[in-house]
């Protein structure tokens, strides 16, 4: 926990470290779906054991973590420590190096959560920090920190948005009735859940048969909400122009992949607000599609589609996170709608293969949550 250049630390120093870096991390977490496609950093500034300043960074394109804390002192930084969640970056950006304010402001002591994967960063940082005669440590609660950045590490080391399937089911699998009915399976704190993490990504998708049968706004309806971009999948352009999607798509950007080259219903749908994206093949093309995604700055994308859409992208690998919402309800019969279609595996073994899940509880409720492993 440190390094050759540092003294020893008593055991109580390790426990104020935690607390400090336990604070930088609640400090990071409100820059959530604001600073997409960066990363959430938080920073705390001590001194004589003393918070003297706080800060993280707040929204994309404006000052980051440690330059805030800095600004926000409330006494000179010189001598002082920092407790910052990511490996500070030192490279010009949209925001100059955060090495060299934290360098120029006299800082003795830089205590690191999370290792920067950026090519930009990815140790240089810390290198840069060490020659100038500070002492870094690093891995301070790093499990913690990592988990803060789950969709900036996916986004920087595969060059695709981190994928997070999200479906709703009763006891017995199901996520609607025979007739279709499926309002609403799951209660209201699981659902405001899900606008919790609507508010976290930088899309929501969902395939034309959820518009068709549902008509959804997919927006964010938190407090401070942060609407991510809409995808539709929809291969041969069925949504309907009186489509709730359609018509908002001037106020929430919107997006609709599809193979087809219909030139006068593409016209239309540009003309009501939302951008058309085609891609070859019989059906939306999900890779090709989450490259150009990435490549308009989209770092993560919640799917809330059917089973169709889930088993889809399940079966092209695209899941790195699966979250399932269960209620303790029976719906029965076989013709209810499942929750996964799609190819599938053939054999056990080559089932999608995932962690043990993290349990929430909301109310009867509850969401299992589980990292993909293969």
């Amino acid at each position: 926990m440190f390094t050759m250049a540092q003294t020893p630390r008593k055991a109580g120093c390790f426990q104020l470290d935690e607390k400090f870096m336990r604070r930088a991390i609640e400090l990071a977490r409100k820059g959530t779906g604001f600073v997409n496609p960066n990363p959430l950093v938080g920073a705390v500034i001590v001194k004589d054991g003393r918070i003297i300043g706080e800060g993280y960074h707040a929204r994309y394109g404006e000052p980051h973590a440690e330059r805030n804390a800095l600004k926000n002192c409330i006494e000179s930084p010189a001598g002082a420590d920092i407790y910052v969640t990511l490996e500070p970056c030192c490279h010009h950006g949209k925001q100059p190096p955060c090495t060299d304010a934290l360098i120029e402001a006299g800082i003795k002591n830089v205590y690191i959560g999370s290792a920067d994967p950026n090519p930009l960063v990815a140790g240089k940082g810390t290198e840069k920090l060490r020659k100038n005669g500070i002492n870094v440590t690093e891995n301070v609660l790093r499990a913690e920190c990592d988990a803060l950045n789950d969709i900036f590490f996916c986004y920087i080391t595969k060059h695709r948005p981190y994928v997070i399937l999200k479906t709703a089911m009763t006891i017995d699998g199901r996520t609607a009735t025979r007739t279709g009915d499926s309002k609403w399976i799951t209660n209201e704190l699981s659902r405001s859940d899900v606008h919790k993490t609507r508010k976290r990504v930088s899309a929501i998708m969902t395939g034309i048969n959820t518009v068709l049968s549902d008509d959804p706004m997919l927006n964010c309806r938190t407090e401070n909400p942060s609407d991510p971009v809409r995808v539709i999948c929809d291969s041969h352009l069925r949504i309907p122009m009186e489509s709730r999607i359609i018509k908002t798509a001037c106020d929430i950007p919107t997006v609709i992949a599809t193979v087809s080259e219909d030139r006068e219903r593409i016209s239309r749908i540009k003309a009501a607000g939302a951008e058309v994206i085609v891609t070859g093949g019989g059906r939306v093309d999900l890779h090709a599609l989450m490259i150009e995604l990435a490549e308009r700055g989209l770092d993560s994308v919640l799917v809330e589609g059917g089973a169709t859409l889930h088993g889809a992208m399940l079966d092209v690998g695209l899941c790195d996170l699966l979250q399932v919402y269960i209620a303790p309800k029976v719906i029965g019969s076989a013709d209810a709608r499942p929750v996964i279609a799609g190819r599938g595996a053939e054999l056990i073994r080559d089932a999608h293969i995932f962690s043990a899940p993290e349990i929430t509880r909301f109310g009867g409720d509850i969401m299992l949550s589980y990292k993909r492993l293969r």
